[in-house]
């Protein structure tokens, strides 16, 4: 590829609706709003704003929906051309009890629900992907988030990298998601934000379209 051709980063983005003990998920607002948002904002060059996808919250009933969204991202790119750039996903979940943002660099093959998710499934101490090993297996993501982080945090927002994605249906995505990155040569990230409440709306959504600007600005 010749500097006259820039590669592309195709970023495509999930959230929750909402789930038992949070009736308003601002994840599903973020990502609801995003399109538009950066539409408004503009969108950083070299940035293909992919699919904005809400997913139940839930973990093996959910699996097949979670599959296709997955699948959908490498359709394009292993029919089409060489210079499709890189495509990354980028899920973002809620802490209820968390005070700023989170860049998740790990997920643990383990399913243990401290309470039934959307569909009523409630593992406990569960290998998320029985083939690939007991419940200590970990997958890390192949994105630089420690330099992600510091630039994040750079630019004023209250942003940590963390190693614990939690053992809910965050970790159960995050851990099905960096599975199929690796299996398809793409990278995935989970962010963990906390409720508006806590960090109004506006703020978050301006943290995510800084993200994505980093994102694309890491390529």
């Amino acid at each position: 590829m010749g500097s006259e051709c820039p590669s592309l980063v195709t970023v495509h983005i999930t959230g929750f609706k909402k789930f038992h003990g949070v009736s308003e998920n601002p994840t599903e607002i973020i990502v609801g709003n995003l399109k538009a948002f950066m539409e408004r904002t503009g969108l950083p060059k070299g940035l293909d704003l992919g699919s904005c996808t809400i997913l139940e919250t839930a973990g093996q009933g959910a699996l097949g929906q979670l599959q296709k969204v997955l699948e959908s991202a490498v359709i394009g790119k292993e029919k089409g051309s060489s210079n499709a750039g890189q495509v990354i996903w980028v899920h973002f979940g809620v802490n209820s009890g968390a005070t700023r943002f989170a860049l998740e660099n790990q997920a643990v093959n383990e399913a243990t629900f401290r309470c039934p998710d959307e569909l009523g499934w409630k593992p406990q101490k569960v290998p998320i992907v029985p083939s690939d090993g007991g419940i200590t297996q970990i997958r890390e993501t192949s994105l630089p988030v420690n330099e992600i982080t510091k630039s994040l945090a750079k630019m004023g927002y209250d942003v940590v990298l963390s190693d614990d994605a939690g053992r809910f249906v965050c970790n159960y995505v995050y851990y099905h998601s960096l599975r199929f990155a690796e299996q398809h040569g793409i990278k995935s990230l989970f962010v963990h934000v906390p409720l508006f409440f806590t960090i109004d709306e506006e703020i978050q959504m301006r943290f995510v379209a800084s993200l994505l600007e980093v994102l694309t600005a890491s390529h």
